[in-house]
């Protein structure tokens, strides 16, 4: 098998590789190239959850006053706070940091991170009593102000009928979680996030037999939002892989939350043509079993994934609780902290179809599929390392224990283009990721 290099990535059998990423886009023009101005550029009818019913415009209606071209995180929060909701176009250029002046200004005065450590070891405060009786003043509730502070500077808050572009191949965020909440119509392309890093993590004492360092941010949170695309943009953890954290208490110093949740009764959403790379608890779908929350879930959560690229994960590409869950032609290539790809979660109603695995060795398909709760799914015509493998087959005969059942009871209309099971991972591979359309 030979391999060749498409676009900086080394995949196999990539003879052709051109043709075939101008045949994609080529039955997806009105997508993605109707406009040369990718701020214009809307959801295709039929394409995903997104279109469903009114469908995903963002702000390509928006006038020459409501276009903004930002190079600072100071002038994106601006242009994202400039005029409500009437229809806007932000266009990214370059890499925005929002964290660029480092952890330390969000610190509270007289933060201490030793002292924190000197205070709250399982050896000085046991592993039965939490943290959250503590006083601010404490080493505790000093790290909660500066956690507060890092969340009011990280988060960016997006309004309705709002398109964010990246302009060129270059254009992205570090350390930004962006907020897409309580909203409808929104569009996300062609960007780069480098993940957001907690500079404050807590130390929960109760959090399993040993304790657990946990964070905040996720990397991108549609919470409650409606008619959102999100299309060719790279979510890593970038400089701060997980690899490369300490670890205090004997557990890892976590400061990665998730690279996209999709919670509280979201709705019609399209991801499609991402890469998902190099993260730990990637994509949440339903962020609870609580019936508190379950009531504002259930009938909601529809989201869709297609075409993307899900590379170097450990775990949730997506975990999905309630959601119809539409998931085709996503290529998945796992390495050897791979925990699953599909969770299949209280009252999931997931579609897994023509999908492709490429799993290391001594890695079995078995595990592309965690039950978490007993829900139907179905998982039709999916490829592992070139080969159709029944994956829920394959989950029950290994795992006895956690019997899953064919059938998630819908059938997913909102389609365009299938391909080939087979072509799956050169297609997605030569096309997924930011820097692709312009």
């Amino acid at each position: 098998m030979r391999t060749q290099k498409c676009h900086g990535r080394v995949i196999a059998a990539l003879v052709g590789c051109t043709a075939l990423v101008l045949s994609v886009t080529g039955t997806a023009a009105s997508a993605h190239a109707a406009s040369r101005d990718l701020g214009r550029q809307t959801l295709p009818t039929g394409d995903g959850w997104g279109s469903y019913g009114t469908g995903t415009t963002g702000g390509a209606a928006a006038d020459a006053e409501h276009v903004y071209t930002v190079t600072t995180w100071a002038e994106f929060k601006a242009a994202l706070a400039a005029g409500g909701s009437a229809p806007k176009i932000i266009k990214v250029k370059g890499v925005i940091d929002a964290v660029a002046e480092g952890c330390d200004a969000f610190a509270a005065p007289g933060y201490d991170f030793d002292a924190y450590l000197a205070k709250y070891s399982p050896q000085a405060w046991g592993l039965d009593t939490d943290l959250g009786a503590e006083p601010d003043d404490s080493p505790e509730g000093l790290r909660r102000t500066s956690q507060a502070n890092q969340d009011k500077a990280i988060k960016a808050v997006v309004p309705s009928n709002t398109t964010i572009v990246g302009v060129g191949r270059n254009a992205g965020f570090k350390g930004v979680s962006l907020q897409i909440k309580a909203v409808d119509n929104v569009i996300v392309r062609n960007l780069s996030f480098e993940s957001p890093i907690d500079c404050f993590p807590q130390w929960d004492p109760t959090d399993g037999s040993n304790g657990n360092w946990n964070s905040e941010y996720d990397t991108a949170v549609v919470y409650g939002a409606t008619h959102v695309w999100l299309d060719h943009n790279t979510f890593t953890d970038g400089s701060h892989p997980d690899s490369a954290a300490p670890t205090y208490f004997g557990m890892l110093y976590q400061q990665h939350d998730g690279e996209l949740d999709i919670v509280r009764g979201a709705d019609y959403v399209t991801a499609s043509w991402n890469v998902f790379t190099e993260h730990d608890k990637t994509i949440l779908i339903g962020n609870s079993d609580s019936e508190s929350t379950a009531a504002g879930d259930r009938g909601h959560l529809k989201v869709t994934f297609h075409h993307n690229l899900f590379s170097n994960l450990v775990e949730r590409a997506p975990r999905v609780r309630f959601g119809q869950v539409d998931s085709y032609n996503n290529h998945f290539v796992a390495n050897g902290d791979y925990a699953y790809s599909f969770g299949i979660g209280k009252e999931s109603q997931l579609v897994a179809e023509h999908n492709a695995f490429t799993l290391p060795d001594g890695v079995s398909a078995a595990k592309v599929l965690k039950r978490w709760n007993v829900s139907p799914l179905t998982a039709d015509d999916n490829y592992v390392n070139g080969t159709a493998t029944d994956l829920i087959a394959v989950h029950n005969a290994e795992i006895p224990g956690e019997v899953l059942q064919s059938g998630a009871g819908w059938t997913p209309t909102l389609r365009t283009k299938v391909d080939p099971t087979q072509s799956v991972p050169r297609i997605v591979d030569c096309g997924a990721g930011a820097g692709r359309l312009g």
